[in-house]
């Protein structure tokens, strides 16, 4: 995933570990495409116009999942935007079908603490948290980061159980 304009020595880093299996034997899939992106800690995508973002590939990434299922990304606590809870879009694919879209959140005590700080505290009002985002409320709950603290930010993880057909 690349850096946005926003300096990556003042936001919040993250280790996102991705581990894809078959829901229907629980064994890893290896060699499925996890394709994720988010927006910055300002709250801005790439690859948008309206955004002035068009071309640029920041906070967008693939892996391909190792023999254990797993994918890996480095990227920041995303930002919010105006609407929506603070999430990161995920799609996994496999021999070149699309198996899986949808998003992962973030527990809300723990954006409430990344956001007090610079430079996510220089939009402070968000106006969505995940008990009022129509997305998260559509199941959002099975879709939860587990986060743990380390010296640079947070390490997230979560298993994705994905149907082949």
């Amino acid at each position: 995933v690349e850096e946005s304009a926003i300096q990556m020595a003042s936001v919040t880093r993250e280790l996102l570990a991705t581990t894809v299996v078959d829901v229907s034997t629980c064994k890893p899939i290896k060699g499925a495409l996890v394709d994720i992106w988010n927006c910055d800690a300002g709250g801005t995508y790439s690859g948008f116009a309206q955004e002035g973002t068009d071309g640029d590939t920041f906070m967008r990434g693939i892996q391909r999942t190792t023999k254990t299922g797993l994918a890996t990304f480095v990227t920041v606590y995303p930002g919010w935007y105006s609407g929506r809870t603070v999430h990161i879009h995920v799609q996994v694919s496999l021999g070149g079908s699309v198996l899986h879209t949808g998003q992962l959140f973030f527990p809300e005590a723990l954006t409430d603490t990344v956001y007090r700080r610079t430079p996510y505290n220089r939009r402070p009002g968000r106006d969505t948290r995940n008990a009022t985002d129509s997305i998260f409320r559509n199941g959002g709950s099975k879709s939860m980061l587990k986060l743990a603290k380390t010296k640079t930010g947070y390490a997230a993880r979560i298993t994705m159980g994905i149907s082949r057909s």
